[in-house]
């Protein structure tokens, strides 16, 4: 994922690079949807990457869980509330596709059916973040953001009576979380568009213990929080 946010970021500045003295990135830049951040609210949608990890503590250390990651796919809306001039208020719902492969020690190499669970995760996202912008210089307004979220995991299996012993891993329906991150305004003639990278992490235990309390699965987790990171390319 790296390389493919790298390779956007370089083909986006060559491009920018290429538009002369009056480009973006010009000495002299034509001034693009001056009075845009004027408005009181106004709306957008993102598209975006992201790499989720889990946060383990143990009750005896040493026997970690080892957390394979993958990148997912996001997408949601955006609502944003004018609040001050270099403050905006920020609604972003969006739906996140995600895995994590956790492989637990104890026992034998090729007892994959035990060893192995593959936590595929569907969350609906509901943050509510602070966005503090800079002063606008031409085109472009760098900004952070931060606030709270919680996230309702459509696929946490939280009903189910079977745990672990039946190859079933269990986490709570919600969760959870603050955030924090930044990103820049970039003002095109029709549109505004806005690159942007966040951390989330978790704040409540994620984890339904297996019904029996030395299971090999859970049994030595204290607690489990969600890690991630979050790339968005959002378009108002």
């Amino acid at each position: 994922m790296k390389k493919i946010v790298a390779l956007f970021f370089a083909l986006f500045a060559i491009h920018s690079n290429a538009q002369g003295p009056t480009g973006m990135f010009g000495n002299d830049p034509i001034v693009n949807l001056e009075n845009f951040d004027k408005q009181r609210v106004h709306w957008g949608y993102f598209l975006g990457f992201n790499i989720y990890d889990f946060k383990f503590d143990y009750k005896v250390p040493g026997q970690d869980i080892q957390v394979d990651k993958t990148t997912g796919f996001n997408v949601g809306l955006v609502g944003n509330l004018r609040l001050h001039e270099y403050i905006d208020l920020r609604f972003e719902p969006g739906l996140f596709y995600t895995q994590r492969d956790l492989h637990f020690y104890g026992f034998a190499e090729d007892d994959e059916l035990n060893q192995l669970r593959e936590v595929r995760s569907t969350y609906i996202h509901f943050p509510l973040l602070l966005k503090f912008s800079s002063l606008r210089t031409g085109n472009i307004r760098p900004y952070l953001v931060g606030g709270v979220s919680s996230t309702l995991n459509l696929s946490s299996n939280f009903k189910s009576k079977d745990d672990n012993l039946q190859q079933r891993f269990r986490m709570k329906q919600w969760t959870s979380n603050y955030e924090l991150g930044f990103g820049v305004d970039l003002y095109f003639e029709y549109f505004k568009f806005s690159p942007s990278i966040r951390g989330v992490f978790g704040l409540s235990n994620e984890i339904i213990p297996d019904a029996d309390p030395n299971s090999p699965w859970t049994g030595n987790v204290a607690s489990m929080k969600t890690r991630a990171i979050l790339v968005n390319f959002t378009f108002h």
